[in-house]
């Protein structure tokens, strides 16, 4: 990791792996080849040239990356960039398009919790349109603690899915700015993941779905059970004992190397026809270096006994 050819890896290796400085690095990360991609192609409106939501190229997506890579608070082009986000999400047209059913709003809150989490990465917090974003997720949380954009669904169960990036959403608010309704609406997500031991059906015991037990990056709306550590540790929950099967599973994963590779993918690579087609190449043979990045930052901030 320490010899990766992004200086974001480096970085954040040393800091939430190693809790070492690494002020050279850090001062790289916009120069990462994996950055400058998620960069290229900005248009004058702060746009990539195609809706915000378009998978994976538009600014929705590409944001989500880049505070994964660590890009700083106020970079300008990520900050523009979020402002297309911001604005399609609290525009008149979109928030038209919102449904209550049976007193429930269904509502594919993943788009409002990614977006949640990068304005406040990128020291936004403050603006009105992340208020909203924030105030409208605590609104719409269905009782069992999730989010759901299904309108068939009972009300009984919400959609992992759709609870994970909201969870994460609310979490950075939270941190940013000290809302205790959004700190604890993300604690009530978290009860849900931790209710399954985060993954496991509570009437079989097995794995809700196979896809939450295989590793991916990115994961754009998907959940997996290393996105739900990851954010877990970021919220000091890792520790639970509710979490210790999940854990348990992503030691089972690791390479003998001591590396990971993704068990599955949800993105083809740059260039491909059709679409999925990513702008970065995440790593597609092999060990990987965010999965594993990933995995050793949550083992890194797992409490020990």
């Amino acid at each position: 990791m320490l010899a990766s050819d992004e200086p974001a890896v480096r970085f954040l290796t040393r800091r939430d792996v190693l809790a070492e400085g690494a002020a050279d690095d850090e001062a790289a990360i916009l120069d990462g080849p994996k950055v400058r991609a998620l960069l290229s192609g900005q248009q004058p409106d702060g746009g990539f040239g195609v809706r915000p939501y378009a998978k994976w190229a538009g600014a929705h997506w590409r944001l989500v990356s880049l505070v994964e890579l660590g890009v700083p608070a106020g970079e300008p082009r990520a900050v523009v960039a979020a402002a297309t986000v911001l604005d399609w999400l609290t525009g008149a047209g979109h928030r038209r398009g919102i449904r209550e059913i049976d007193g429930l709003v269904r509502r594919c809150a993943s788009q409002e919790g990614n977006a949640l989490a990068v304005a406040c990465r990128l020291g936004l917090a403050d603006d009105p349109r992340a208020s909203l974003l924030a105030g409208s997720l605590v609104e719409w949380q269905w009782p069992d603690g999730g989010w759901n954009c299904d309108p068939r669904a009972s009300g009984q169960r919400s959609s992992f899915h759709e609870t994970l990036a909201p969870m994460w959403g609310l979490h950075e608010y939270a941190a940013a700015t000290g809302d205790d309704a959004a700190r604890a609406a993300a604690e009530r997500a978290a009860e849900l993941f931790l209710e399954h031991r985060l993954f496991r059906s509570t009437r079989t015991g097995g794995p809700i779905h196979p896809s939450f037990v295989a590793l991916h990056y990115p994961p754009y709306w998907h959940y997996d059970v290393l996105q739900a550590l990851l954010v877990l540790s970021r919220m000091g929950l890792a520790g639970d004992e509710r979490a210790r099967d999940g854990l348990e599973l992503l030691e089972r994963l690791r390479l003998d190397d001591g590396r990971w590779r993704p068990g599955g993918y949800w993105w083809r690579p740059p260039g491909s026809a059709g679409s999925n087609a990513e702008v970065v190449d995440w790593g597609r043979n092999g060990p990987n270096e965010l999965i594993t990045l990933n995995a050793l930052r949550v083992l890194a901030r797992r409490p020990t006994a």
